[in-house]
Order: structure tokens, then sequence, then C-alpha cells
């Protein structure tokens, strides 16, 4: 596989999304971010800007805001907000890529995103964090040992697909690990250990759907939670 035969979408040009354009731009595939308003306008007027070493530095990104369903990727990763997900993945519907990575926090499976896209689905986790203040990515890079990005098929086998998008992240030295228990975990009462609670108090809308949505999930279930959200 060829990293210049390669075009990337990446839908979503927030914090996550843009940290992995910069990685891949670098490493010399073909990226376009898909952005929104005042987003959409700092990256054409000013290139995605990022602090590195204390200097702010800027690398230039083809930058869309409307997707033609015939404009082919053969990636598309989906870095939006969980709960913002279902819209994203509905504007996708159409769109004749075959891949649609979704790099984004899930509680309760993917039946809901398979619906809508089939399976070009495939589920992953990013590996890293960060903010945007004024319009300027500041980036954490946890080690590799304490996090990676994980990605995988829903049935655990590996694919193709999943041995190019290896070899994607390989070319651009990310660390990745291939993950085979995305639902075997759903089936298990580990999610009861999972203590968002620690950090929602004063939690954005995302964490508090996500926690609802795994509450709703565990008691569809029959999973006993300690689980509360003030």
């Amino acid at each position: 596989m060829s990293a210049k035969q390669d075009r990337i979408l990446i839908f979503g040009a927030g914090v996550i999304g843009s940290m992995y354009a910069i990685k891949l731009i670098e490493a010399g595939f073909d990226v376009t971010l898909f952005a929104r308003s005042h987003r959409f306008k700092s990256l054409r007027e000013n290139g995605l800007q990022y602090k590195e070493k204390g200097t702010v530095k800027s690398i230039q990104v083809n930058v869309i805001n409307t997707l033609e369903n015939d404009d082919v990727y053969d990636f598309i990763f989906v870095t939006v907000r969980y709960d913002r997900s279902e819209s994203a993945l509905l504007a996708l519907k159409d769109n004749q890529s075959k891949n649609i990575v979704t790099m984004t926090n899930n509680s309760i499976g993917f039946s809901s995103w398979l619906d809508i896209v089939g399976d070009r689905l495939l589920p992953a986790f990013p590996g890293f964090g960060g903010q945007i203040k004024d319009g300027v990515l500041h980036a954490r890079f946890p080690p590799k040992i304490i996090v990676a990005t994980a990605f995988g098929e829903i049935n655990g086998v590996v694919t193709e697909r999943i041995e190019n998008l290896s070899k994607l992240f390989k070319t651009a030295k990310l660390p990745y690990v291939v993950n085979f228990f995305f639902m075997t975990w759903l089936r298990t009462k580990m999610v009861r250990d999972m203590m968002l609670s620690d950090y929602a108090n004063n939690a954005s809308n995302e964490i508090v759907q996500l926690s609802n949505d795994l509450m709703k999930f565990l008691n569809q279930n029959d999973i006993k939670s300690e689980l509360h959200v003030q």
C-alpha cells in the first residue's frame, strides 16, 4: 500500500481530527478535513495551526464543508464527539466510500451505527487528546505504553482493510493496537467497573449522554451497575 495513493477524509476538525490530520499529512497522505462554520473559515485562511515546543506552527490542509456522494476516500475517519456521531454518520450514509472509521467514544455497542452505514463501519478509539485555543491546537500525545489508537472489526476478524489501516498508522508513526473485543466486553459484567461518575459532576454533554446511554443499556440487559451521574 503506497501512502501517496490513499485518500483520507477526516470528518470533524476538532482536537482529535486535527491531530490525526497533522500526523497523516506529515507522513505524505492525501488528507482532507471536513469542517463547518468558523473552524472551516479558520482552516481556509490560516491553515491547521498547532503549538509545538512553545512555537505556533501551521500546516496546509485541504478543507471542505460539503461532501458529494461520489467523492470517494480510502478511509473516512469520523472524529466528532459521541453526541454528534449519529448525525455525522447520517451525513455519510450516501457517500460511496467503503471504510468509515468511527474514532469516538461508545458505551453501548454499534447496532444503531450499523443501521446507518452498514458493514462499512470500522470501530476505533482515539489514542490522544488536547484542546484548541484561539484556533491553535495544543496536542497531548501520551506514551504508547499508556494509550494507543485501537481499532478492529466488530467480529474480531483481521481483514484486508484492518491490515491496510495498520500499515497506514505504521507509516504515520502513530501508535495503534488491533482490538478484538469491541463487542465481547459489552456481554460481561466488567462494565459495572466503569467509573464515569468520577469526572461527570461537571461533565460536557458528551459525557452525560455517554453515561445515560450506558445506564439504559445496562438496564435493558439486566446488568447491575453502581454508575451514577449528578
